[in-house]
């Protein structure tokens, strides 16, 4: 008598199938983004590699993307493109239009291409594979990244700025771990933090908690102040939301203290203005992002509107819009703004600008304003992540970097937001 249970072979189901492969997709992007294929290597021949356009880096992006296309395709069928929000579907539009004002268009349809695949592939993911898992797979990532980090220090000497390999010696001796510079690796192990504080692994999170322990002693080694200043905002602001956010009342007791506290900082700001002045005016002062700004300041007053052309700013050499308004050789080697939302109006003008505001900050504060039902502390290390990335935009520039760390931390934030509100109104996960 035949044995109905019995198979020769086990085929999985479409799901676990499409689940696996979006997986395998998801790791590789998430490699590519988080390792790179310049891991240890002096940040001035990762810049260098950046700005002429690696083939192999371009090739790897569009073969991951492939997989993860699949697999979103076979998860929602040609409604996969909504997994992509539509402000930033807006937002890369424009990028991608800038082409037509600039005066570098192969580089703008170059960067900007780059710039969809990698945006579209995270948010894919995000979709086919469901926030919390992606999450999940983004986290343990994250911690195998820094346990390389710590075993490098002692056996890489590329792993710590070296002397001679860039024009601040101040930098020498700082850790950086696999990254081309230290604010890189600070930024990766503020976010490191954040995402297994708010985690629950093992017996009340100790897991998490020792592992965000070891990001941060290894934050504080590579001495990236920017890291170092937001991430206690940042882990402040999530817990906040994770306590107040449960009621009406409590929600508008903490956003009006929150409007309180910037329209302090603002008011202090404006009184003690010599001090601001001085220190705007010093090109000494933040390691001299002061003269960068002052440059971006005079290009946006003259070109308000439609901007250089997305992607012409960073590692572009001789083609920098900054040209004209700065003087000294480091405006060809510039790899970024320094401000976020400074080189967002540079490149993309002020209607690029508007268009990145809404997708970027004002949609996402749109769906954390809703009450957290969900007990879990995954919203609230949503928040945390956002807060942190928003603010770190202030002193570096992470807003449409293609693949940077903080940009891709950013657009799996927003994607798991969306992912997040789609499922409650669907019940599917």
């Amino acid at each position: 008598m035949a044995n109905s249970g019995f198979s020769i072979g086990y085929i999985a189901p479409p799901a676990v199938q499409r689940f696996a492969l979006a997986a395998v997709g998801f790791t590789v992007l998430l490699l590519l983004i988080f390792v790179g294929l310049d891991a240890f290597q002096p940040p001035t021949a990762a810049f260098a590699a950046a700005g002429e356009g690696d083939w192999a880096r371009q090739a790897s992006y569009i073969a991951a993307f492939i997989v993860i296309l699949i697999a979103a395709l076979q998860h929602r069928g040609l409604s996969a493109v909504h997994a992509v929000p539509a402000g930033m579907a807006v937002l890369l539009c424009w990028c991608l239009a800038s082409a037509f004002w600039s005066t570098e268009p192969i580089v703008v349809f170059r960067r900007a291409g780059l710039e969809v695949v990698i945006v579209t592939a995270l948010c894919f993911s995000v979709d086919t594979l469901g926030a919390e898992r992606a999450f999940r797979i983004w986290r343990w990532l994250l911690a195998a990244v820094l346990l390389v980090n710590f075993l490098s220090i002692p056996l890489i000497p590329a792993a710590r700025h070296l002397a001679g390999e860039s024009g601040d010696p101040g930098l020498v001796g700082d850790w950086r771990g696999l990254y081309g510079h230290k604010n890189i690796a600070g930024a990766v192990c503020a976010i490191t933090a954040i995402l297994f504080l708010f985690a629950r692994i093992g017996w009340r999170n100790w897991i998490g908690i020792a592992v965000a322990i070891a990001a941060c002693v290894f934050l504080v080694m590579t001495r990236s102040k920017t890291s170092l200043g937001l991430l206690p905002l940042a882990v402040a602001a999530g817990l906040a939301y994770r306590i107040f956010w449960r009621d009406g009342l409590s929600r508008a007791i903490l956003a009006t203290g929150g409007v309180l506290l910037l329209a302090a900082a603002i008011l202090v700001a404006v009184m003690d203005g010599g001090v601001l002045r001085h220190l705007l005016e010093d090109p000494q002062e933040f390691t001299g992002r002061t003269a960068i700004w002052t440059a971006e300041l005079g290009y946006i007053r003259d070109h308000p509107f439609l901007g250089s052309g997305f992607g012409t700013f960073a590692d572009s050499g001789g083609l920098s819009p900054l040209h004209n308004y700065a003087g000294g050789a480091w405006v060809e080697s510039a790899a970024h703004g320094h401000d976020g939302y400074l080189q967002l109006l540079v490149t993309i003008g002020g209607i690029g600008f508007v268009l990145a505001m809404l997708a970027l900050v004002i949609e996402p504060l749109r769906r954390f304003w809703a009450l957290d039902w969900d007990e879990d502390g995954f919203k609230p290390m949503l928040f945390a992540l956002f807060v942190f990335l928003i603010l770190h935009n202030v002193m570096e520039s992470d807003f449409l970097e293609g693949d940077s760390v903080t940009w891709a931390a950013l657009v799996l934030a927003i994607a798991a937001l969306a992912n997040r509100d789609h499922k409650s109104l669907t019940g599917s996960f």
